[in-house]
C-alpha cells in the first residue's frame, strides 16, 4: 500500500474514532473548524501518526519480539496505544490536533483504528497483476 492512501486510511480511522465520545480520543481541528480544517487536521494527524508508526513502531516492534513470544502477541496492543499515545503528545504542541485522555482509552482506540485501516486495506488494496 502507498504511503499516502496509508495517511488517507489513518486519518479517516481516526476521524470516525474521535466520533465515540466514550473512548476520550478527541480530534482538535484548525480554526474555525469547519469540515474542511476537519479533514485538514484528521490529514496532519494521519500523517503524523503514519511516520511514528513506521520509525518508532518498527524500532519498538523489534526490540520487542521476545514480549511478542510471551505474551503471544498482546504486547501489540500496548505499543500501538503508545505510538497513538505519542502521536497525541506531539501534537500538543500545536493547539490543534489528536488529544487522549488516558493510556488505555488510546490501546483501545488503538484496536480499533487497527480494525478499520485492515477493513479498508481489503478494500482498496491495489490489484495485482500476474
Amino acid at each position: 500500500m502507498s504511503f499516502l492512501l496509508r495517511v488517507i486510511l489513518n486519518a479517516f480511522a481516526i476521524w470516525l474514532v474521535s466520533l465515540i465520545p466514550v473512548l476520550q480520543v478527541y480530534l482538535i481541528p484548525f480554526a474555525p473548524g469547519d469540515w474542511f480544517q476537519v479533514a485538514l487536521t484528521a490529514l496532519l494527524v494521519g500523517l503524523i501518526f503514519a511516520i511514528v508508526n513506521a520509525i518508532i513502531g518498527t524500532v519498538l516492534k523489534v526490540l520487542a519480539i521476545p514480549l511478542y513470544i510471551l505474551t503471544l502477541g498482546l504486547i501489540s496492543l500496548v505499543i500501538n496505544g503508545f505510538l497513538l499515545w505519542l502521536t497525541a503528545w506531539i501534537t500538543t504542541l500545536w493547539s490543534f490536533g489528536l488529544r487522549v485522555e488516558s493510556f488505555w482509552w488510546g490501546v483501545l482506540a488503538a484496536l480499533l483504528i487497527t480494525i478499520i485501516n485492515g477493513i479498508l486495506g481489503l478494500i482498496f488494496r491495489p490489484s495485482r497483476r500476474d
